[in-house]
């Protein structure tokens, strides 16, 4: 799969480089500021039971 998102990428090393590390951090952001913040209140987290 990675090697089938470089060869796609356009330009030299550096460009793919670059793009896919914009790539990266956008999903990262993405990640942080979109799904897991709607994920985070279906999860049992703060159902602390002692037994």
């Amino acid at each position: 799969m990675y090697a089938w998102i470089w060869r796609h990428l356009p330009g030299p090393f550096a460009a793919k480089a670059l793009v896919a590390l914009v790539l990266v951090a956008a999903l990262v952001a993405l990640l942080l500021f979109v799904v897991f913040p709607r994920v985070e209140p279906l999860l049992p987290f703060d159902d602390v039971t002692t037994g």
